[in-house]
């Protein structure tokens, strides 16, 4: 599918960072710094912690590392991050974006938790989703599907019938493998090959379909 097509769908899934929510600012900060005092490259990690839970990520990167050591560094980090928002602004159109979808099946499903994704949509401006999905709500990080696969049980639509919207390969991934069509947002998501892909959320027009689902114009 090319980047100018017309989708429609039962309901929206909304990843948070790089979707809706601009943080590459502060995770690039946090990261590195982890990177630093881990003696890994600090380019090579954030090729990695896009889209997954922070303690996914260091599985990945310190792979010998006991699982607990990784919990609690990510608890660390999470720390961190709330309490850093200096950079954190909206994508591009995401105001605009959220109007569009009030009455409208939606949800976020994002590897932040409870208080992250809550201080990131205020610091960005935007009006956090009623229906959730957070790394409290989930056993399993992105790429792993169960995330989306829960926020279409929660809002009571079959998955073939959900649009994602990712900018990681994590979160592509998930999408793909929870049976949904995946729209990609930014720089990051071309690389692997989601549906269709725009620049930012300017691109995406929001309709209401004459059956009460949701038609999207893209690109």
């Amino acid at each position: 599918m090319t980047a100018t097509a017309v989708l429609t769908a039962r309901a929206l899934l909304l990843d948070m960072d790089g979707t809706l929510v601009n943080s590459d600012a502060v995770v690039e900060r946090i990261w590195r710094r982890w990177a630093d005092r881990h003696g890994l490259d600090g380019d090579e990690v954030m090729k990695v912690v896009h889209g997954r839970q922070g303690h996914a990520s260091m599985a990945l990167l310190l792979p010998d590392r006991p699982r607990e050591h990784h919990l609690a560094d990510n608890a660390r980090m999470l720390a961190e991050e709330t309490s850093d928002m200096d950079g954190v602004v909206p994508i591009a159109g995401a105001a605009g974006f959220l109007a569009a979808l009030r009455g409208l099946p939606h949800a976020l499903v994002t590897s932040a938790d409870v208080a992250l994704s809550t201080a990131r949509m205020a610091a960005a401006g935007l009006p956090l989703p009623d229906v959730r999905v957070t790394a409290e709500s989930v056993g399993a990080s992105k790429p792993d599907p169960e995330g989306f696969l829960k926020g279409a049980a929660e809002l009571g639509v079959a998955p073939a019938d959900c649009v994602v919207f990712e900018d990681s390969g994590a979160g592509i991934a998930a999408g793909r493998a929870a049976g949904m069509r995946v729209i990609g947002i930014g720089p990051r998501a071309a690389a692997h090959r989601p549906d269709a892909v725009v620049p930012d959320l300017t691109r995406v027009r929001v309709e209401r379909a004459e059956d009460g689902g949701v038609r999207l114009r893209v690109g």
